[in-house]
C-alpha cells in the first residue's frame, strides 16, 4: 500500500489527511464501528516497515490485523473509533448508521483533518471538511486501509465481549455474521438484544421465536 493519494493532497496544501472506513455493515448482530486515521506531511512508510503490509482488512488474518492495529496507532498522527448500536441501525438503516459512525469518528479526533478520504460510494453527510468517497478505497489509499484495520479489530473485540454476555450465540466465532452456526442458534434460541431486527433473517426468527 502506498501513499500516492495522500501525497497528492499534501502537495496541494492540505496538512492533515484522514482516511475513514467501517466494519460491521453485513452482520445480523452487534454494532457498526467506524475508524478515522489521520496522517500529516511528515508521515512516511519505510521499505522495511511493517506499515508496508497495511491493506484492506479483509485480506489479512486476525493475527496480522491485531499486529498492525498496534503499529498503526503508534505511527500515525491520530486514531479514533465510533460505535453505533444495533438499536440505532434499526431506527435508521445500516447505510445511515455507517455514515453516522464515520462522521463521529472524524469529529472525535483531537486533530482536525483538512481532507477526508471515505471508503465507499457515499460521502459523509454533515461533514464540513473537504472529502472524497473512493469505491474500494481500502485497497487503494493507505489511510483508508489503516482505518479498515482499526475498525475491524475494534469491532471484533466488542463482539468477543458480547460473547461473554450471550455465550449461547458464540459471537466470538462469527462476530455476528450470518454463518451456519449463527443461523442455527438464531433459529433455535431466537434473537437477543444486540440482534438487528431490521435485518430479514432476524425478523424471520422473531416470528418463530420469542424475544431473548
Amino acid at each position: 500500500m502506498n501513499l500516492d493519494i495522500e501525497k497528492q493532497l499534501l502537495n496541494k496544501g492540505y496538512n492533515f489527511i484522514a482516511g475513514v472506513d467501517e466494519a460491521g455493515r453485513g452482520p445480523l448482530a452487534g454494532p457498526v464501528v467506524a475508524a478515522c486515521v489521520i496522517i500529516d506531511k511528515d508521515f512516511e512508510i519505510k521499505e522495511d516497515s511493517e506499515l508496508t503490509k497495511v491493506t484492506d482488512s479483509k485480506k489479512l488474518s486476525a493475527k496480522k490485523r491485531e499486529e498492525l492495529f498496534k503499529i498503526i496507532k503508534e505511527n500515525v498522527k491520530a486514531v479514533e473509533i465510533s460505535v453505533v448500536s444495533s438499536e440505532m441501525i434499526d431506527k435508521t438503516n445500516i447505510l445511515k448508521a455507517s455514515l453516522t459512525a464515520m462522521l463521529k469518528a472524524v469529529e472525535k479526533c483531537d486533530i482536525k483533518a483538512d481532507y477526508v478520504l471515505v471508503d465507499g460510494s457515499f460521502k459523509i453527510p454533515k461533514l464540513k471538511t473537504d472529502q472524497e468517497a473512493i469505491k474500494g478505497g481500502d485497497g487503494i489509499a493507505f489511510t483508508i486501509a489503516a482505518a479498515s484495520i482499526i475498525a475491524k479489530v475494534s469491532r471484533d473485540f466488542l463482539m468477543t465481549e458480547y460473547d461473554k454476555k450471550y455465550p449461547e450465540y458464540e459471537f466470538s466465532r462469527h462476530k455476528g455474521y450470518g454463518t451456519k452456526i449463527h443461523m442455527e442458534k438464531l433459529k433455535e434460541i431466537g434473537p437477543c438484544p444486540i440482534h438487528r431486527r431490521s435485518f430479514a433473517p432476524v425478523r424471520k426468527a422473531l416470528k418463530n421465536k420469542k424475544e431473548y
